[in-house]
This record gives structure tokens, sequence and C-alpha cells, in this order.
């Protein structure tokens, strides 16, 4: 039996990445890898502009030590209040020199019920056992007032929210490289399905080029 959307009161999920032509979103060694160009630049810190929060795994902050700011300037956007960045991080390994812990606007770090660590430049919401419980997160984040939030990733968290049935549109543009690697993360990770009959199902809703590249953006349905 497949996994439906989540039936308690969430926000609106966009899932945002970028990947190669052999669905690769980093090279083997895990480093941040520029897939994409300037025009795809432009488009992401707009999408993030439309959202309440930004979200990663704890995995992409040890990784690539992101900002999840707006560049209202690189938008073309007049400057409002930043979106809530969210960390989740079931063990609590976020550096508290993390660029995401030090940026304007407030940091919101989910950690597993066990985690007893703090953070003094973040909040802290503590669900689950065995890794965060998402259904209750966005249920707080819902309260918190967030209507919209974006997933970037990394591959765990966009199939633990793909497979998890969190997600209502997926934007991804595919940059005209091959990164290859066996072992080089993809769009969605963690222990995928066993049968295509429980595959995430999408709808295609708009194709475009930039960059040299492709933007392929879909509404997210039912699992099959």
């Amino acid at each position: 039996m497949h996994r439906g959307r989540s039936e308690r009161v969430r926000p609106h999920v966009t899932v945002n990445a970028a990947m190669s032509v052999d669905g690769k979103i980093a090279t083997a060694s895990r480093r941040q890898t520029k897939i994409s160009g300037e025009e795809d630049v432009v488009r992401v810190h707009r999408v993030r502009a439309d959202h309440d929060a930004i979200l990663v795994g704890v995995g992409t902050v040890l990784a690539d030590d992101p900002k999840l700011t707006v560049n209202w300037q690189t938008a073309g956007l007049p400057p409002k209040s930043p979106p809530l960045r969210v960390i989740l991080d079931t063990r609590g390994r976020t550096p508290v020199t993390a660029a995401c812990l030090i940026q304007e606007g407030g940091t919101l770090i989910a950690t597993g019920a066990s985690c007893t660590r703090t953070w003094t430049k973040a909040e802290v919401f503590r669900a689950g056992t065995d890794g965060v419980d998402l259904v209750a997160l966005l249920a707080e984040l819902h309260r918190r007032g967030v209507r919209r939030l974006l997933v970037e990733g990394g591959s765990t968290v966009i199939w633990s929210f793909l497979h998890g049935g969190h997600v209502d549109d997926l934007k991804v543009f595919v940059g005209s490289v091959v990164l290859g690697g066996e072992s080089s993360p993809t769009l969605a990770g963690g222990p995928g399905v066993a049968d295509i009959m429980a595959a995430v199902r999408l709808t295609l809703q708009g194709v475009s080029t930039m960059d040299g590249g492709v933007l392929l953006e879909y509404r997210v349905g039912r699992s099959a």
C-alpha cells in the first residue's frame, strides 16, 4: 500500500533542485557542484522569495554551508522579511559556525526527540525517534505561519518528502553535463521503491530552456 499525502494541515511544499543529465546532484566527493548558470540562479532566488521557509538537511549544511537566503538584488525584487531557514538534523550535528545561523532572519533546527543539543542562534523543534517526524514538523511550520515551504535538499531529504507524500510541486533544472559515479548522490536517494507500482507519480506542467539546459516543472501526485 502506498503512502498518500500527509493529511494533517501543512504548508504547500515545493522541491527545487538542479541535476546533471544522469541524475546526479553532486560529485562522488559530495562537494558543492555548480550545475546551473546565471539564469537559473536568478530563478532560484525568485523561487526562494516566493516561499515562507527554506528547508535542507544537515548533510547539505555540512557539505555546502549554504546561507539559505534570498539575494533580493539578484531576484530583482524589493526586500521583505527573509524566509525562515529550517534544518533537518536528527542528531544535532549543525555547527555553531554554520552560515545559515548567522544570517538575517530566524533558523529552526528540527531534531529527533532524543537529541538534547541547543543552539544560541536557532530555535529547536524535537519530534521523532527514528529521524525527524516530518508530519509533526510540517504541522509546526504551518502553526508558525509558514504557508509555502521550499525544500532544497539533499538527496535523502528529497526522497523522504516525496515518498512520504508531502510534496506538491517539483522543479528540476537539468544541466547539460554528465557527472557519473556510482556513489554520486542522485536527485532522490534513500531506499527507493521495490516495484514500479510504488513509484512517486508526476504530472509534467512545464518545460523551458535556460543556461544551455532544461527546467522541468511537475505537479506531484499520489504514489501509484
